[in-house]
């Protein structure tokens, strides 16, 4: 090799070896760029912000404000303003953990295609906000504002921002209701529902709830009038069909005449002392009007279909599912009244007349030592299976007929404490798997016969040991 060819390797190798030096001196001031940091750098006020727009995917939504929160894209869209102002709470005060100065190479951070852009707007300045990448080490979100350096921050606006528009929507409100003055049903049931405690109406104190016909009051299970109470309050919003219905698609969901209205008055506390004031809530619930046309035309409809609710006149439609729908269908008297044949508190009982094969018997109690003890004939009796045999008297299905010619077993039961009354209750065989059962001589429900002789065998393990 010439001394000339030396000479250019030489020189190659010589600013190779530069370059590579100048790259690691510039490596090491970038690094020297990263620091700790405790820096707010947005401040933004609620109240200063005009719109917000974000990308996130295939997601694009942008909203304005005019008085209210509009929806850019349609302003019928009934924005939620607390969902926005959770959104900008996230920038109110935006601190971060560490700083990057002077970045170069902004795809290292993913902020080149980042995750998701937003963009805020105020009178004198637009803001524009990238998240980049999780860095998985530091558990953290890159983020640049434009301002020329990138920011790691533990105060992830990603979790907020995973939004469709469905969750922007201001839903309705459903009040979750524990006690109601008064439950007024129209459509396929057509009744009202009166509280009342301490009624003169029913022999069991906890029955508050009475449906009025003609001039007496027909006592309710509270327990299932409460159950249903709790199927209305646990409804979801979060499923909606439309959220600006107009005639036409009222019609489509079945709401312009809904299957079932309920209308509820409860109470609820004032925001400052103990008094109570009277609220509303109407629900309107209905299948859609193909699945009703179905059942006007003799068609089966699908179990699995869809039904449909609002609130009051509130434009937004919500889907539920067909059993929520006939769980809240199920709202009929016999739905809601007592089950048992007779339901009263057996703490109550303290004497019961049997009537059984021709024979007639009595059991009874006696206070002993603050001790309620069973007696038959003066001998000390177990009453348990008597009484769970009694409480297992409960409808198949309800009747106002029946056949009297065969009666299994008749009793009287003698109720004392305020009320202090007597139930008179008679199962009269209807065939091998049922009995009716009529109570103070009225015929109100068909029962399991396996039950009546439940009751029988009890009486016979008492009367005959």
């Amino acid at each position: 090799m010439n001394r000339s060819k030396k000479i250019c390797v030489l020189l190659a190798l010589l600013i190779a070896v530069s370059l590579a030096a100048f790259g690691v001196s510039r490596y090491e001031q970038h690094k020297e760029e990263i620091k700790n940091s405790d820096e707010v750098i947005l401040e933004l006020k609620n109240e200063d912000v005009k719109s917000l727009s974000w990308e996130y995917e295939e997601t694009k939504l942008a909203f304005h404000k005019d008085e209210t929160w509009m929806y850019d894209d349609d302003e019928t869209f009934p924005v939620s303003k607390d969902k926005v102002e959770q959104l900008l709470g996230v920038f109110e005060s935006f601190g971060v953990s560490f700083i990057i100065k002077n970045v170069e190479d902004y795809a290292q951070y993913g902020l080149d295609d980042p995750a998701c852009s937003i963009r805020i707007e105020t009178d004198d300045k637009t803001y524009e906000i990238l998240l980049g990448d999780y860095s998985v080490m530091d558990e953290e979100r890159y983020v640049s504002i434009g301002d020329g350096n990138v920011y790691l921050t533990s105060s992830d606006p990603m979790e907020f921002f995973q939004l469709e528009l469905k969750d922007m929507i201001e839903n309705d409100k459903i009040p979750s209701i524990d006690k109601a003055e008064e439950i007024v049903f129209a459509g396929s049931e057509s009744y009202k529902i009166v509280y009342q405690e301490e009624s003169a109406h029913t022999y069991n104190e906890e029955d508050v709830y009475f449906v009025k016909e003609d001039q007496s009051y027909l006592p309710l299970d509270t327990s299932a009038v409460e159950l249903y109470l709790s199927s209305v309050s646990s409804l979801s919003v979060s499923n909606y069909v439309s959220y600006h219905a107009e005639e036409e698609e009222l019609a489509r969901y079945g709401l312009d005449t809904p299957e079932l209205q309920i209308t509820v008055q409860y109470p609820v506390l004032k925001e400052e002392g103990d008094e109570e004031e009277i609220k509303s809530f109407v629900l309107n619930l209905s299948r859609s009007a193909e699945e009703k046309a179905k059942e006007k035309d003799g068609e089966e409809g699908q179990d699995s279909a869809p039904a449909y609710f609002r609130v009051g006149e509130s434009r937004i439609i919500y889907e539920i599912t067909g059993a929520e729908y006939e769980s809240l269908l199920a709202a009929s008297y016999n739905d809601l009244r007592h089950q048992q044949v007779i339901w009263a508190d057996f703490a109550d009982v303290y004497q019961v007349d049997i009537s059984l094969d021709g024979q007639d018997y009595t059991l009874s109690t006696k206070e002993e030592k603050d001790e309620t003890i069973w007696y038959y004939q003066d001998k000390e009796i177990d009453i348990a299976d008597f009484q769970s045999a009694l409480s297992m008297l409960t409808a198949s299905e309800f009747t106002d007929k029946m056949d009297t010619e065969k009666e299994e077993i008749s009793l009287t039961v003698y109720l004392g404490g305020e009320k202090d009354t007597e139930v008179q209750i008679s199962l009269y065989r209807q065939d091998g798997s049922n009995c009716a059962a009529a109570v103070d001589g009225t015929p109100v429900s068909l029962v399991n016969r396996s039950y009546a002789v439940d009751l029988v065998e009890a009486v016979h393990a008492i009367v005959l040991n």
